[in-house]
């Protein structure tokens, strides 16, 4: 009975841990405005830009819509 009262409360603990975006965990320190996040992942914006707006990150299949951070 105990053992499961563990489980349950470790399950817990780590599910915010295992469910954020992994994309966003691999951040490096940045200033605000110069990261473009997209839904999978993260490029440099270029141009650095107002936090929020528009972006696009290149990818070998073309251009991917994102937002600056």
């Amino acid at each position: 009975m105990k053992a499961t009262r563990y489980v349950c409360i470790l399950i817990v603990a780590l599910g915010p841990i295992v469910g954020t975006r992994s994309a966003v965990a691999q951040v490096p320190p940045h200033a605000p405005g110069t990261i473009c996040f997209t839904p999978r992942f993260w490029c440099w914006a270029n141009p650095p830009g107002v936090p929020g707006s528009a972006c696009w990150c290149p990818t070998p299949y073309g251009l991917v819509p994102g937002q600056r951070g």
